[in-house]
């Protein structure tokens, strides 16, 4: 780096200076400029920034800030630059949430509606234990509300977030049968530590964590209204290079929401390994992995992921919204951890965490191996000679899930197989059942009932029935669907309209959302969060409603046609 990149890096760039002996300082200072070289671009442009914070052995390495909080104004970042740290915010409900255990004020086995009676009673218990693994089957917010016309650029208040949780008509699944992440799942439990403890989450969180850790630039962001001094705006790439600003007007305590800076987060990370906000009991209960009802652990604690890194334990977690690209990495055997603030998307702050700790613990990881997956695929398998008749009794189509569909197809000696919206791809023979997708790095295996009939196929655990093969429905066929759709749990209407020969979904809010064909009455729709929409019949045949999938977080969500 030259001395005039090294005046301007200097000029908005804050190192800690700690004492240590004459090598150490030649070390760290390598480390330093290594880091400050792939950096500096955002240093000399008008950009959108980072600021970042390394710990180690309870101190700080490294901390600095690169590019603009303020590109209007030209303010830089600082490691004391407040950001919004999306879901890195969740790490600090699951510590609320493990001290509570400890005093005694909850159990994870008690019923959220002990607390929360305004939630809907679905047959089936959900403990906080549930809330605070993802095993709850509560619907993820942010789905809900697109659906519902919100747009994530409206304000978003904790309150609107408890009042689609207490309309919620029906779960995912069951409680405990499935790992499923949710927002409003830990927008729950900051309103139990609430309701148990008798005090504003905010008011807990400070009194409990932030304060005994001298973390006085961090709270949970309660009114998008305050005025929040050394704040950072969000910005995202346009068409042609430009930045635009994103508004951020969400509260969602618990979840997301959590206003601090890298210097406050290195005291926070520094509290793993030496205890100031919490016992060790209570930090040690927070890497608890969460167990399904058949006995599997899934790698999800309190707030936490439990990881390895290149032969190393990790307890990590990463956060994205409006803009806002943050990650967190703690390595407790090494008494080591990384934290970055990003306030500009398109950028992958878990993974510039990561390089950011290969430099720094390079004696200790592991060498990083091959994906052998990514390998494996690279060639396809020997294959091995299956018989045309039973090739043919592979033909058809499978459902994978709402409006995921792959269609098996033959030429001569040859299968082939098409999902929905994707293209045609080359199936090889393993064996006479199984068939190795080089294009999805994975097997596809066929299934018989016990009387030869080919009823399934299996893929990356899924089960795929088979279906009859149908042609698109015709244009009276389409024509059925038309009408007014309601949804009493979103309180939102749909309008299916057809033009021109094609659906669409006409809301209020969000214009025309064009709905393509999958198999029969189920459609792929054009929006993220109508990622399919299924109509359904009653046993006359008459079309009754409407089930939309906003993605695997919120599923079946029920529409009544009115008319």
């Amino acid at each position: 780096m030259n001395r005039s990149v090294r005046s301007t890096t200097a000029a908005v760039l804050f190192a800690l200076t700690l004492p240590m002996s004459s090598s150490a300082r030649q070390v760290q200072g390598s480390l330093t400029d290594q880091i400050d070289a792939r950096f500096e671009h955002l240093t000399r442009s008008n950009s959108p920034g980072l600021a970042m914070v390394v710990v180690r052995n309870g101190e700080v390495v490294l901390r600095r800030g690169y590019g603009l909080a303020n590109l209007e104004h030209q303010i830089p970042i600082t490691p004391s630059t407040v950001f919004d740290i999306a879901s890195v915010s969740k790490q600090f409900t699951g510590l609320a949430i493990s001290i509570l255990v400890e005093e005694g004020t909850i159990s994870l086995e008690d019923d959220v509606r002990d607390y929360i009676p305004e939630l809907a009673d679905f047959g089936h218990t959900i403990t906080i234990d549930h809330l605070v693994h993802h095993t709850s089957g509560i619907r993820d917010w942010p789905g809900t509300l697109g659906v519902a016309g919100w747009r994530m650029d409206d304000v978003i208040s904790f309150d609107q977030i408890l009042s689609f949780a207490f309309n919620q008509g029906d779960l995912n699944f069951v409680p405990g049968a499935e790992y499923t992440y949710s927002n409003t799942g830990f927008n729950l439990l900051a309103e139990v530590v609430a309701r148990a403890t008798g005090q504003s989450f905010r008011q807990w969180t400070w009194e409990n964590l932030f304060e005994p850790l001298g973390m006085t630039s961090t709270h949970f962001h309660d009114d998008h209204t305050e005025v929040v001094p050394s704040r950072a705006n969000g910005y995202s790439r346009g068409p042609g290079g430009t930045w635009h600003a994103v508004p951020n007007g969400l509260t969602a305590l618990g979840s997301s929401s959590l206003y601090t800076s890298v210097d406050d987060l290195a005291k926070w990370v520094m509290n793993f390994d030496d205890p100031k906000a919490g016992s060790p009991s209570a930090l040690e209960r927070m890497k608890t992995r969460g167990v399904l009802n058949d006995g599997s652990r899934i790698g999800y604690a309190f707030g936490v992921n439990i990881g390895e890194y290149r032969g190393l334990p990790t307890v990590s977690h990463g956060g994205s919204w409006a803009a806002f690209r943050t990650a967190l990495i703690h390595f407790p055997e090494q008494d080591f951890g990384v934290v970055v603030l990003a306030n500009h998307t398109p950028f992958d702050p878990t993974s510039t965490a990561f390089r950011i700790a290969d430099l720094y613990l390079e004696d200790e990881l592991a060498p990083e191996e091959e994906d052998q997956a990514s390998a494996a695929s690279e060639e396809d398998p020997s294959e091995v000679p299956v018989p045309i008749s039973a090739l043919e009794e592979y033909v058809g189509v499978y459902k994978l899930g709402p409006a995921w569909y792959v269609r098996v197809t033959r030429e001569g000696d040859e299968l082939h197989v098409q999902a929905t919206a994707e293209d045609r791809v080359f199936m090889a023979a393993r064996s006479e059942s199984e068939f190795w997708v080089r294009d999805y790095g994975a097997s596809m295996i066929f299934r018989r009932s016990d009387a030869g009939q080919v009823t399934h196929l299996e893929y990356r655990g899924s089960v795929a029935p088979k279906l009859d093969d149908l042609q698109r429905p015709s244009l009276v066929q389409l024509a059925e669907l038309t009408g007014e759709y309601e949804s009493t749990e979103l309180a939102t209407t749909y309008q299916i309209i057809l033009e021109d020969g094609d659906l669409f979904a006409r809301h209020r809010r969000h214009g025309d959302t064009p709905l393509t064909n999958a198999w029969k009455d189920d459609f792929r729709g054009g929006a993220w969060f109508l990622r399919s929409v299924e109509f359904q019949r009653d046993s006359d045949g008459h079309v009754v409603g409407m089930l939309v999938n906003a993605g695997e977080r919120n599923r079946n969500i029920r529409f009544r046609k009115r008319r």
